[in-house]
């Protein structure tokens, strides 16, 4: 059940961003990809002088020892262009380290590389690596670091447009990171013994949070989005919607004033925006009202004296 949540909130940073309302191929906001963390070839983030980025690196805390396991999935979208005409598809990507032994990681790195084609199979248009590193600290503590980037070859010319490069980045990048044999500590609030340690892990483009059932140790997401401590998907919420901070029912209410021609555009377009559209056709009249607002974590105001 705690690996299910921690996906739930990892497929919701995976597609954050992955298309927008109206979900047409034709709409403005559409033509260009919005996803967060996307790691870049680095011919292309030399060009562009510091904007974009071909690395990410986390940082984090492990209580454990020698024998302490940690298994490290990077997960992110490869984008296919031109399927359909005027609109680009993505693929989901996994890349998984496992077993990585706190003990052997701090004595040499763990290096797992990684290609991915992009339509001819013998076309490896990803290429990269994620490397897992261990740094003991004393009183069982270790400082873990994963760090992701971007190698793949690429003919850079001077005028080329962002879109061109998509097919050959890792877009929507993020790490899960699961241990066995220890616990995370939170870099958010971390126990006051840790407090310098925690301020010591330098994360670039992530941000990592305990995830899974609140107060369990067992699982890190590293998410180029700024998240909390164990966070979680609102029940009331029919599905995706991949719109940044989604606010569920005025999009559903807005997909709903659609047209009919603008739907059918949505049904011939991206798979998963005609399942969007599909859902909210079907979502039965009691669930609106779920989606009005909900009441949480309520307590009773001290009187003032």
């Amino acid at each position: 059940m705690s690996l299910e949540l921690v996906e739930r909130i990892a497929n919701a940073v995976l597609y954050e961003g992955y298309i927008l309302y109206p979900y047409r191929p034709s709409s403005v906001k559409n033509r260009r990809r919005f996803n967060f963390g996307v790691l870049f070839p680095p011919a292309y983030c030399a060009q562009q002088s510091g904007t974009e980025s071909c690395t990410m690196r986390t940082e984090c805390l492990i209580r454990g020892g020698p024998q302490t396991e940690v298994d490290v999935t990077l997960r992110f979208l490869q984008v296919l262009p031109g399927v359909p005409e005027s609109w680009q598809n993505a693929m989901e990507r996994e890349v998984c380290v496992r077993e990585c032994m706190l003990g052997d990681q701090a004595a040499r790195a763990r290096r797992e590389p990684f290609a991915f084609p992009c339509g001819d199979p013998s076309d490896a248009s990803v290429e990269g690596a994620v490397t897992v590193t261990a740094r003991p600290l004393g009183g069982g503590v270790f400082q873990v670091a994963v760090h992701v980037v971007n190698r793949t070859p690429f003919a850079c010319p001077e005028q080329i447009d962002r879109d061109d490069v998509l097919p050959h980045a890792l877009a929507a990048a993020h790490t899960i990171l699961a241990t066995r044999g220890g616990e995370f500590v939170s870099l958010l609030d971390p126990p006051d013994g840790l407090r310098e340690a925690a301020a010591g892990c330098q994360n670039t483009g992530t941000w990592p949070v305990l995830a899974g059932e609140p107060g369990e140790r067992g699982f890190l997401l590293s998410s180029p989005i700024i998240l909390y401590d164990y966070p979680q998907i609102a029940p009331e919420s029919p599905g995706d919607l991949f719109d940044g901070t989604e606010i569920d029912e005025i999009l559903t209410l807005r997909i709903m004033t659609l047209t009919e021609e603008e739907k059918l555009e949505v049904r011939n377009g991206d798979e998963r925006a005609r399942r969007i559209l599909e859902r909210t056709e079907m979502l039965p009249p009691e669930h609106f009202m779920k989606l009005h607002g909900a009441l949480r974590g309520l307590r009773p105001v001290e009187e003032s004296k």
